[in-house]
């Protein structure tokens, strides 16, 4: 095990990554997983702005991954869905990223694969409209929980298009990936 440990930190650092976390998430590991990325990137003295977007595309898609677990969580697949999660944070030559990840039913990754490309295909300007639109929509109106609010506002945030994949598990899971570079 404890080879097997040096080899995880060496593929870290290889891969600058500074958090990396993989499991179920609750709302208190999120909340305390925020709180240490805030402090790091302040006392890197980023700008303020900088470390508001990373924290903040953090807490979003972390979210998302727990909003997804909670609505699958009686399913005879919940636990397997649960235990899939994982979020890294990561430094670029120019910024940081946050990368996420969790299993999802192959039934949803139509509609996600639909909403990520109609978003990266809005710019800066399309983005703040559509943001404002959804956010003006009647609630009931709005599909499952966010109704895609939050990859609105994660793409508003970054300097280039969301990045993401799905990579079929088996006949009824796939693991998605979402890469947000600020």
């Amino acid at each position: 095990m404890n080879h097997k440990l040096l080899e995880l930190q060496t593929l870290l650092r290889e891969n600058s990554l500074l958090i990396t976390f993989s499991g179920k998430f609750t709302q208190s590991i999120i909340e305390e997983l925020g709180e240490a990325v805030k402090k790091y990137l302040e006392t890197e003295k980023r700008p303020q702005n900088a470390i508001f977007d990373l924290f903040s595309i953090f807490i979003e898609q972390t979210q998302n991954i727990k909003n997804y677990c909670s609505l699958m969580q009686d399913s005879d697949f919940g636990e397997r869905i649960s235990e899939s999660c994982i979020v890294t944070i990561g430094k670029t030559e120019t910024g940081n990223y946050v990368c996420s990840g969790n299993q999802i039913q192959n039934c949803d990754t139509a509609k996600l694969i639909k909403a990520l490309d109609e978003i990266n295909l809005l710019d800066k300007e399309e983005l703040k409209k559509m943001y404002k639109m959804k956010r003006k929509q009647d609630i009931s109106s709005l599909e499952g929980p966010g109704a895609g609010l939050g990859l609105i506002d994660i793409a508003r945030k970054v300097k280039q298009p969301l990045e993401y994949t799905i990579t079929e598990l088996d006949s009824q899971f796939s693991f998605f990936t979402l890469k947000a570079t600020v």
